[in-house]
């Protein structure tokens, strides 16, 4: 497996990895049932956002040249400074899932935002999953959630730059409002 940047070439292939991972009508995970997931069209959205930041949308290619997973960190604010990622979604096609992949996609990402000098990650998700990553409830490090999502899932993973000043309400890339 090959974890790179993305290119124009896979955003396609990008939806589809996020229709197959998140797709709950179908039963079965394989993308096909008959409401595309919001996360699908999140990817879209934000690359078309200010808060889009190239170097941070990273996919999983398999062997054959197929890519099998995708992560996207945008850039996000606490406090009103554009100090902190978001990072989500996460998806992975579910044939490759239980194989390390979201797991490599998630070191490379927190690799590549530590080696540019972020100092802070959040997302909302599993607090039984995420813990792994060195994520914990952002409230910890004074990083509020934004409404509606509660402080149990909403986690923050701080990273070499971090000061002890980043604090407040975070708020992610625009298109996270209309979710």
């Amino acid at each position: 497996m090959l974890i790179r940047r993305e290119t124009p070439a896979d955003v396609d292939a990008i939806r589809a990895v996020h229709a197959a991972a998140f797709d709950k009508t179908s039963g079965d995970g394989n993308g096909d049932g008959e409401t595309v997931p919001v996360e699908a069209t999140l990817v879209d959205a934000l690359r078309a956002d200010e808060g889009w930041l190239p170097a941070y949308s990273l996919v999983a290619v398999d062997s054959d040249g197929q890519v099998v997973g995708h992560v996207v960190a945008t850039r996000g604010r606490v406090g009103g400074e554009p100090v902190a990622l978001g990072l989500g979604p996460l998806g992975v096609l579910p044939d490759s899932q239980r194989r390390g992949v979201g797991s490599a996609l998630m070191h490379a990402v927190l690799g590549a935002a530590d080696a540019r000098e972020e100092p802070l990650v959040v997302l909302l998700g599993h607090p039984d999953y995420y813990p792994r990553f060195g994520f914990r409830p952002a409230v910890e490090v004074g990083v509020t959630p934004p409404q509606p999502w509660g402080p149990q899932y909403f986690m923050a993973r701080p990273l070499g730059a971090w000061r002890e000043s980043i604090r407040g309400e975070f708020r992610y890339a625009r298109p996270f409002d209309d979710l």
